[in-house]
């Protein structure tokens, strides 16, 4: 009762964490007249006062002694940061400026460009369902850039920008509120030089948009913190394969909101595009399942044999002597 209990508070949890990223196209308009890099530094700033709460609450400290020792993970942590700017910084304008669907789009190709950069930069052999699946993705974006007249650049950026966070963050091994505290960390010295020099300008609307402007800004923070707090909780309660499918919930709420709220144009071409991508990942999620059931047949499969006696294996074959 008590794993039935913890799996679905993990589901509710992923769902919670996916539906507030999909959901977050929302908020960002409301923070207008706001630049898009203004809201990023805010973004930053708020985010570490409120991750910082959240590990003085928990009083979760040990582990920056042990970073602070460890220059490479320092340096990865800089790099995830860099990269984590470019993503929130061009999605905040794309929302900003009527590419919500176009953004979508970018963490809908997401997962296909995770699997190129293991391949290219890892090593790593795909199964042919994965080959064939990255394979339309590639025509998928040729069919998007005929139709924009132009590659699906912010989709692009988006998609490479967060593969390339992704795989940063694998290679420091660090849990989400950790990771994010480290770099709001690294990026709360410039983000506040920033806005102290666009305040010094008169150019900030931090204080000249009134309280309820100010108040917005303040909730960057809270915004981006507590879909992660969520997707930590999920990440320990359900399976990886249950993540991942609950993972294409945010660019499906956020193509919604790009369609029905801020009536942003399909033309065919792009509906195209779309339906290769989809075609692609519905590929990708059937390869995945239908590894997983394979492999757990395997290993029951091997539970199930009974276990060799230890006369008759030593007797039989040379690899069972113990070494000398």
């Amino acid at each position: 009762m008590k794993g039935t209990n913890e799996q679905r508070a993990g589901l509710l949890s992923g769902i919670g964490a996916y539906g507030l990223w999909g959901l977050v196209p929302l908020f960002w308009p409301l923070l207008k007249p706001a630049g898009a890099i203004e809201i990023l530094a805010h973004r930053m700033v708020w985010s570490l006062v409120v991750v910082g709460i959240a590990l003085l609450v928990l009083r979760r400290w040990s582990w920056i002694g042990e970073l602070i020792r460890q220059p490479r993970k320092l340096g990865l942590i800089a790099v995830a940061a860099a990269v984590i700017t470019v993503n929130w910084g061009l999605y905040i304008w794309s929302v900003n400026n009527g590419h919500v669907v176009e953004a979508s789009l970018g963490y809908f190709i997401n997962p296909l460009v995770t699997i190129a950069m293991g391949v290219l930069l890892l090593g790593e052999r795909l199964r042919p369902a994965q080959w064939v699946a990255v394979g339309t993705g590639v025509a998928a974006v040729l069919v998007l850039a005929i139709g924009y007249g132009q590659p699906p650049w912010i989709s692009l950026i988006l998609a490479f920008s967060f593969a390339t966070y992704g795989l940063v963050k694998k290679k420091v091994n660090m849990g989400g509120l950790e990771s994010l505290t480290a770099e709001t960390a690294v990026l709360f010295v410039p983000a506040l030089g920033y806005l102290l020099w666009l305040g010094a300008r008169g150019d900030s609307t931090f204080g000249s948009e009134g309280l309820g402007h100010a108040s917005l800004l303040a909730a960057t923070g809270v915004v981006t913190a507590t879909p992660l707090v969520l997707f930590g909780a999920a990440a320990i309660r359900v399976p990886l394969s249950t993540l991942g499918l609950l993972q294409y919930l945010a660019p499906v709420f956020q193509f919604v909101l790009g369609i029905l709220y801020f009536h942003e144009e399909m033309p065919p071409e792009r509906w195209a595009g779309f339906a290769l991508v989809w075609l692609a990942l519905t590929l990708l999620t059937w390869d995945a399942f239908r590894t997983v059931r394979r492999t757990r047949a395997q290993a029951l499969a091997l539970a199930a044999q009974p276990a060799p006696s230890a006369g008759g294996t030593a007797s039989s074959s040379p690899s069972a002597t113990p070494a000398r």
